[in-house]
């Protein structure tokens, strides 16, 4: 008697064949050209904070499975890009002792303590964040001027200060290395504090002060293409938060536009693109319908936008990513499509 065996499993049934390794080695190769035009705006100490926070977070976490002896997850390689991510939204001449003090934060609590990567409820390389502008204020608002004459020679001063210590003199350095018409200002900065406008299209290529990795609009977007075509990110999410901003920027600037910059400025000046395209994305931390993802896009474009015109702060996209977060498995849960064959729930 013939018989026939069934075999019988859990989902998922059908396997694109990419493991969690070589999505994170994408991402991460989509991320190296924006890690280079760094390096060419600042110089040493860009690319000094970047390997720190890049090496800070694989030892954290490595220490931590070590510890818990776990087998070491560091070759998925997501610490990787937490760290990558990290040293790209900080100031090119952040201390690199601070510097490692976010990346334990980002790996410990921010991912190692909600049980590793699948299971963290926020982007670690934004807790971390979090935590040093909560903790140097000062530090994290201190930006230097991209393209100094001595910058492949010469770091700047605050790279390597001393612990609790007061940095060297950065105006000092500017006169050592004749930085021409240096303002430590980001445009987001001479915007909201001191109403002075930045052609929108020259922040394209963003030879500006600012954090690191923010500068290059292009190839932020040129990396989020590359991943978008090998499957590797859902295109949803960035184009709702841009497209968000773009749109309540645009209401803003139709009401007042003697007080509120245009939306070309919203979108090319200071992090949103980064955050967009490579944060808000995070496929731990954002929701998984699609029109979840909608949703959950345009609701952080909104927030950014609203931070930026109407709180105290000149940037919004850290904290709109973060709320974003919070409310992405409540997103996920009004978004789920209804079962076929179950009756739509009518209230009370």
């Amino acid at each position: 008697m013939n018989t026939t065996v069934i075999e019988v499993s859990t989902s998922p049934h059908l396997h694109s064949g990419q493991s969690v390794d070589v999505i994170m080695r994408n991402v991460i190769y989509a991320l190296l050209p924006v890690c280079a035009y760094s390096f060419w705006l600042f110089g040493l100490s860009a690319l000094l904070l970047i390997m720190t926070t890049t090496a800070a977070c694989i030892a954290t976490e490595h220490i931590i499975c070590r510890i818990s002896n776990k087998p070491t997850s560091v070759g998925d390689f997501s610490v990787a890009i937490t760290g990558v991510l990290l040293g790209l939204i900080l100031p090119p001449g952040f201390p690199l002792w601070m510097a490692v003090v976010g990346s334990f934060i980002a790996v410990a609590p921010g991912k190692m303590l909600f049980g590793g990567l699948g299971f963290n409820a926020f982007n670690p390389a934004l807790v971390g964040r979090a935590f040093l502008q909560a903790a140097f204020p000062v530090a994290i608002t201190s930006y230097t001027p991209a393209l100094a004459l001595h910058r492949f020679a010469e770091l700047i001063p605050s790279t390597l200060a001393v612990p609790l210590m007061k940095s060297p003199s950065l105006v000092d350095w500017i006169a050592r290395v004749r930085v021409d018409a240096f303002s430590g200002a980001t445009p987001l900065m001479l915007q909201k504090f001191e109403h002075v406008a930045t052609d929108p299209w020259s922040l394209l290529w963003g030879v500006r002060a600012g954090s690191a990795g923010e500068s290059s609009a292009i190839l932020i977007l040129l990396g989020g293409a590359y991943l978008v075509a090998r499957k590797m990110m859902d295109w949803r999410i960035p184009v709702a938060m841009l497209g968000g901003a773009f749109v309540f920027a645009s209401l803003f600037h139709l009401a007042r536009p003697d007080l509120y910059p245009g939306p070309w400025f919203v979108i090319f000046s200071g992090g949103l693109v980064l955050g967009a395209v490579f944060m808000a994305t995070d496929p731990v931390a954002s929701p998984v319908t699609p029109l979840g993802m909608w949703i959950y896009g345009i609701l952080m474009g909104l927030i950014t936008v609203l931070i930026r015109f109407l709180g105290g702060l000149a940037e919004g996209v850290m904290y709109a990513i973060l709320l974003g977060n919070a409310l992405s498995p409540l997103i996920d849960k009004m978004t789920q499509p209804r079962p076929y064959g179950v009756a739509k729930k009518v209230g009370l």
